[in-house]
């Protein structure tokens, strides 16, 4: 499933989409406490019931997974009256007139992977390192799909990188990889926006990496069981409709399994937690000759699978 978050009248509202549409999942439990002869459309007995909302991101439905969700999407895919009625009290809306959030609103962390792609390190006329590179990017950097990237005053080097995600289903401390996928709730698409200069200049990356606006995310969560294997997925950027970064998953140096390993011996994970999973070639600072992000200029990530990613550059 694809699970997400929205923006309705101001208030943050979870929703799975189905076709060119999104269900609001609060709205529809709502009308079902309102109308109980809906519950058996959706359940297998009338005294079945769901954990009660509000829902508002996708890991607030994903800590809540169950049948119940796969229930509304075949019931909504198949049953015309019952996709008329949601339609009809508002539950059910055209996905492209939706203001989406990143699909997890707060996450506790944002960790990311350096020099993870063996193309970007080759680039850069480095070897591949010999375990993962882990960073952290500021919660306040993220933004959704379609929130503008704003260019910073301190910066006039700001880079795009174009990377998979993982975003964490359950508490994980001290895993191995075999078991590493059991914690993942699913997949989205990261922009990991970077100040080379800030990158070059400092000795660590937490302002190079985490201003504000520095890390879209989205469009939405796809569930685990829909990407069995997130290392054959294509993955591509472009810069106003010119492709600068096009690569697979395959490529990766440190695979999803082995990234939860490294990162959890001694450290907590938490539902919600993003993991990103580094970049591949084709990043501006190493294009010759180089280039950077102006105002104006429209971002396109997209990766098999998943989707697409969409923010607009402005200046400060």
């Amino acid at each position: 499933m694809k699970l997400l978050s929205m923006k309705i009248g101001g208030v943050d509202r979870a929703g799975i989409v189905i076709g060119s549409e999104v269900l609001d999942v609060t709205a529809l439990w709502e009308i079902i406490g309102q109308r109980g002869e809906w519950i058996e459309a959706f359940s297998e007995s009338a005294n079945y019931r769901p954990l009660d909302g509000p829902y508002k991101d996708a890991i607030d439905l994903y800590t809540r997974y169950d049948d119940w969700l796969h229930r509304i999407v075949r019931r909504l895919s198949s049953d015309s009256d019952i996709t008329g009625r949601c339609r009809e009290w508002g539950a059910l809306r055209p996905l492209d007139i939706s203001r989406l959030n990143p699909p997890v609103t707060a996450p506790g962390k944002i960790l990311a992977v350096g020099l993870n792609y063996a193309a970007h390190a080759a680039e850069q006329n480095l070897q591949p390192p010999e375990f993962p590179l882990i960073f952290s990017k500021n919660v306040t950097a993220l933004i959704g799909p379609e929130d503008d990237i704003v260019l910073p005053r301190i910066s006039n080097m700001v880079d795009y990188e174009a990377e998979l995600a993982v975003v964490i289903g359950k508490e994980a401390r001290s895993v191995s990889a075999d078991r590493a996928f059991d914690y993942v709730a699913g997949y989205t698409i990261m922009n990991d926006v970077t100040a080379r200069d800030l990158q070059k200049n400092e000795r660590q990356w937490t302002r190079a990496k985490g201003l504000d606006t520095f890390a879209p995310c989205g469009p939405w969560l796809v569930t685990r069981d829909e990407i069995p294997d997130p290392h054959s997925l294509d993955i591509e950027l472009r810069v106003n409709g010119e492709l600068r970064q096009s690569s697979n998953t395959n490529d990766l140096i440190f695979d999803v399994p082995r990234i939860i390993e490294f990162v959890s011996q001694d450290l907590t994970l938490k539902p919600g937690d993003i993991i990103s999973t580094g970049t591949p070639s084709g990043v501006g600072v190493y294009r010759q000759p180089p280039v950077f992000l102006k105002g104006g200029e429209k971002i396109e990530i997209t990766i098999g699978k998943i989707g697409v990613l969409t923010n607009s550059v402005i200046a400060q």
